[in-house]
């Protein structure tokens, strides 16, 4: 098993020894995962980029990416797979040669 599967398993139990799976259908999940989002946003509100703290962000990410493997195990997606499938699409929308230096969306390359 995979480091990755094993977070996500390790998330699932503590959320199924609480009974909370009850709680966790794709809507309320998706909710909660841009919720813990916005509150890593806070972070940075009003202040420089590296004004934020790294204690403080390490926490709102892991609370992020916790709603997230919750949200794949869900949909019995394999997290690995997913995320280097997008890659490889990123790749294609965003040529190295045509994207490289550059923050413009795909279509405006």
């Amino acid at each position: 098993m995979d480091e990755i599967s094993l977070l996500q398993d390790a998330v699932k139990r503590f959320s199924d020894e609480r009974d909370w799976h009850q709680f966790h259908n794709g809507k309320d999940l998706a909710m909660a995962l841009t919720i813990e989002a916005s509150e890593l946003l806070e972070l940075f509100l009003w202040k420089q980029p590296d004004e934020a703290s790294r204690e403080k962000i390490a926490e709102e990410l892991a609370d992020v990416f916790n709603y997230a493997l919750l949200m794949a195990s869900k949909y019995e997606l394999d997290v690995k797979q997913i995320v280097l499938e997008k890659i490889a699409q990123n790749a294609q929308k965003y040529p190295i040669e045509k994207a490289k230096g550059t923050a413009v969306k795909y279509d405006e390359l």
